[in-house]
């Protein structure tokens, strides 16, 4: 399925951009604040990544850059979650999850599952490669996959369901 959309692209001299990013940063701080509530909640559902997503997809780069780097320290800070050990891989795979979603977005000019995927695996893919480089532990590394599958998932059905219904705006 595919959905016309409006995508945005602003610039740091935009007050959109840091208007919009202050929006999708304070997203990302309720919504894993709601899944750490739950055992397991943060792996399995990989909640901190979700409005980073939206963000770059819908609103670019900066947009997503910002809500990239800034929810994951405004996590940590706040609520110790992610714990300080794991804040740079967590950084890292958001970073690249906001590249992904904005390339594929200027890419595809449309909101599609096939684009969601490609996203999703591609952050995935290259973010568990640079996480075994760092920690040297493939099976640490491919935790995303072996228990954040639900995570991915959401990601791609609530990040189509969440995009298409801001589609026109």
């Amino acid at each position: 399925m595919v959905t016309t959309a409006r995508l945005y692209s602003y610039d740091f001299k935009t007050a959109r951009t840091y208007l919009f990013a202050v929006i999708f940063i304070a997203a990302n701080l309720i919504f894993p604040k709601l899944f750490h509530s739950v055992p397991n909640g943060g792996p399995t559902f990989l909640p901190i990544y979700f409005f980073t997503l939206i963000a770059a997809y819908k609103y670019g780069l900066r947009v997503g850059l910002l809500t990239a780097v800034l929810s994951p320290v405004l996590n940590s800070v706040l609520f110790g979650m992610p714990m300080l050990a794991i804040l740079p891989i967590i950084l890292i795979k958001s970073s690249l999850l906001a590249i992904s979603a904005s390339l594929a977005a200027n890419y595809f000019k449309k909101v599609s599952f096939l684009s969601l995927a490609i996203i999703i695996l591609a952050y995935q893919i290259v973010g568990t490669g640079i996480e075994w480089i760092m920690l040297g532990d493939f099976q640490l590394a491919v935790q995303d996959f072996r228990i954040g599958f639900p995570g991915m998932l959401l990601q791609l059905f609530g990040g189509y369901l969440l995009l298409k219904a801001i589609s026109r705006l």
